[in-house]
């Protein structure tokens, strides 16, 4: 059934997610605070509305893509007064467990109902409609949410209850950027030692090395043509935002009492390269960082 959406956050992943809605069938009503992003969501028939609190009303249903969890808490004190009692609000931003919780609490007591639904796959994925969503909520708003998130991914997990999706994503993303760290640590030993890429690839990928971050987002040119290597490392998964994903999971980490030496020092180093990199690389160019600290050579 075509649903009315209204979409607030039309950046670089909510503008493609918002326009394979509308290749669904479904009418799409947009808000974003920048007016080009708004402008490029028109152009793929996005409805614009000139607010935030506009283009909820009337809307079925309610989804999300912010930076952060104080933009998200943000909007949905501003959204929420303007909505139909019942309304099924979907935030899809990455943020902190505790928002996340704090944001489904403020809907239920304004009298809605709400999933959170980070997503995994990054730009690419948003683009192609293969996104991963990791969702936290009731059953029953999981199962009204799943034919859209459908529309926009190729795979959606109920994880549990409020706050159940954004602990499986930094739990993820805990994992790919530690892995990332290791394959790209390899690579260099490798390159020290006169091994080339390819015959690390090929080893490694076909033996109990193989993993996400080698065999599709491999952090050295050459081997895997569609990496972010082979383009520059322009991103893909930006620098800053796995930074961003591991800072999440490093405050989870030290609030629980977690001994996670590995988790701990990911975020460290991720915080240092995107100090440096920012949006502008993909997060598979720490390589370049852990040869460029490589000084010493047997």
């Amino acid at each position: 059934m075509n649903r009315t959406v209204a979409f607030i956050g039309l950046g670089h992943m909510g503008a493609p997610m918002a326009a394979n809605l509308v290749r669904a069938g479904h009418r799409v009503v947009g808000h974003d605070l920048v007016p080009a992003a708004l402008e490029s969501a028109v152009a793929a028939g996005v409805l614009p509305a000139p607010s935030a609190a506009e283009a909820v009303t009337g809307a079925d249903l309610v989804l999300s893509m912010l930076p952060a969890g104080r933009h998200v808490l943000g909007l949905y004190d501003e959204i929420l007064p303007a909505a139909r009692p019942g309304t099924l609000f979907v935030d899809c931003s990455t943020i902190d467990v505790a928002d996340a919780r704090t944001a489904h609490g403020r809907a239920t007591a304004a009298g809605m109902r709400s999933l959170d639904a980070p997503v995994s796959g990054g730009v690419v994925g948003a683009e192609a409609g293969t996104l991963t969503f990791m969702a936290g909520g009731g059953e029953a708003e999981f199962a009204e949410a799943l034919p859209l998130l459908d529309a926009m991914g190729g795979k959606a997990v109920h994880c549990g209850d409020a706050g159940a999706g954004q602990v499986a994503k930094i739990c993820n993303n805990m994992i790919l950027g530690v892995s990332m760290i290791a394959v790209s640590e390899a690579f260099v030993l490798a390159e020290s030692l006169g091994l080339s890429h390819q015959a690390l690839y090929d080893v490694a990928s076909t033996a109990s090395g193989q993993c996400w971050a080698l065999s599709v987002n491999c952090p050295v040119p050459g081997p895997v043509p569609a990496s972010p290597a082979n383009r520059d490392y322009r991103p893909g998964f930006a620098a800053s935002l796995m930074a961003k994903d591991l800072g999440l999971a490093a405050n989870a980490l030290r609030a629980g009492g977690i001994h996670a030496e590995l988790g701990l020092r990911a975020a460290e180093l991720y915080e240092r390269y995107a100090e440096r990199a920012g949006s502008a690389e993909d997060f598979s160019g720490i390589v370049r960082t852990i040869r460029e600290r490589s000084t010493e050579r047997p």
